[in-house]
């Protein structure tokens, strides 16, 4: 399980309240209905619609952030056009997920509103809503964003990330590998831009989507500040946020890129590197050193989990989970209920996920097994996996250097993983989409 970045997204939006705006994600009227004149469709995503009101209402979200970030603006029709590719990316999600009934009551939606309100220091939900709103910005919509964003990661979770098989041998191999290259025991800040290449492609594809790499080359050769080209020609997530990386490891970085920047001095940009799902174009911000000891409180601890599904709804998973934990307060053993009804791959283990390091469990985990002391039990705590039953074994100390070293490279690997297989599930996503431009029509 993998700390989400959902949060990182949060935070950000924060940080620049007047970028916390959302797009109204309610049911939008069928595409064979009337919709008034001033408020044209622009793309038919199955039977729902993006409107011409809805993409500048975003726009104008984009443009706030940009702007509050410093970072200039590119061309408008380039970034209407980025615009409206991730808001159908959203729709799609977001009917898949009602599709196979994943989604986030308001109980759950204001717990994850209350823990980005602590992790900024606001001591209540009432106080965030009116810094909120205090930017200018609709909380009502702010909500239906955030609500969104966790269930587009939860859908990734179960989808993707769920089903990556990581083995000690691959860590084994990327360990040995990543010795023979240069630049161990360092960090790097990096920013990149990203110009996917589709599943696929024919070599007429390739060569366009290696054009507009160039292209964006090009510009950032000729001056043009790098969070700028980001938001207007780069096809990942962190595009609006300038393309940033934040700090990683040797470890964490392809063997392609970490050749790159080893030749590279702070403040320069790469050439246009290939990669399997790509074109990138990488910009070292910073380096340093990161061969340091590193002690942290380690967590012993074992769980249940109970999966939802299309056939399992989250109330009757959620129920399985407390009958199980009723039958473990009446005396039944908790390793051999693990082994006979937990769907996590560690049932076989009596449920026992051994020693947890900080940050190694996504945040709804984490946060329920730090408030247990050793040899209690927690009640139902839901996440993008399903429901768990967690119980605390003990507690250590301890110098996980080589360990942290490993985690390391299993999160690099798996996080190689996951992006390819994330980006190839959209695109199957989309693929089985009917998606209707209407632009040229209404032009």
């Amino acid at each position: 399980m993998l700390r989400s970045k959902v949060m990182q997204v949060f935070l950000l939006c924060l940080a620049c309240l007047a970028n916390a705006h959302a797009a109204d994600l309610k049911k939008k009227p069928d595409p064979q209905k009337q919709v008034a004149p001033i408020d044209q469709i622009v793309a038919v995503v199955n039977d729902d619609v993006i409107t011409h009101n809805e993409v500048n209402s975003r726009l104008g979200v984009v443009v706030r952030q940009l702007k509050s970030q410093g970072t200039p603006l590119p061309p408008m029709d380039v970034l209407e056009k980025q615009i409206l590719e991730r808001m159908i990316t959203d729709k799609l999600q977001a009917q898949y997920a009602k599709e196979t009934g994943v989604h986030i009551d308001d109980a759950q939606l204001d717990k994850a509103l209350q823990r980005i309100a602590r992790e900024n220091n606001i001591s209540s939900l009432a106080e965030f809503r009116t810094k909120v709103e205090q930017g200018g910005v609709d909380f009502k919509k702010f909500r239906e964003e955030i609500r969104n964003e966790i269930i587009a990661t939860r859908l990734r979770e179960r989808e993707v990330d769920s089903k990556l098989v990581i083995s000690e041998n691959e860590i084994d191999n990327y360990l040995a590998t990543q010795a023979k290259l240069p630049g161990k025991g360092e960090e790097y800040l990096l920013a990149h831009i990203l110009v996917l290449v589709p599943e696929q492609a024919s070599a007429d594809k390739i060569q366009a989507s290696r054009q507009r790499a160039e292209q964006a080359l090009s510009q950032l050769r000729g001056g043009a500040d790098f969070a700028q080209i980001a938001a207007g020609f780069s096809d990942a997530k962190d595009a609006m946020q300038g393309g940033s990386l934040g700090w990683l490891p040797a470890e964490r970085v392809p063997a392609l890129f970490l050749e790159t920047l080893q030749v590279m001095k702070p403040g320069e940009t790469s050439t246009v590197l290939r990669s399997p799902n790509g074109f990138h174009i990488l910009k070292l911000v910073e380096r340093r050193s990161n061969d340091t000891k590193v002690v942290v409180t380690q967590t012993h601890v074992r769980h249940i989990l109970v999966k939802t599904s299309e056939l399992v709804p989250e109330n009757e998973a959620r129920n399985r989970l407390l009958d199980i934990r009723q039958r473990i307060e009446t005396g039944a053993d908790f390793a051999e209920q693990a082994k006979r009804y937990s769907e996590d791959g560690s049932a076989a283990q009596g449920g026992d996920l051994g020693w947890i390091s900080p940050g190694e469990t996504v945040p709804e985990f984490e946060d329920a097994m730090n408030a247990l002391q050793a040899g209690q039990m927690s009640g139902a705590v839901q996440s993008g996996f399903g429901w768990h039953l967690i119980q605390v074994i003990e507690r250590r100390n301890a110098d996980v250097s080589t360990e942290q070293k490993r985690q390391q490279a299993r999160l690099a690997i798996r996080t190689f993983k996951s992006d390819e297989a994330y980006q190839d599930w959209l695109r199957q996503l989309r693929d089985r989409a009917y998606i209707e431009y209407r632009e040229e029509q209404n032009n």
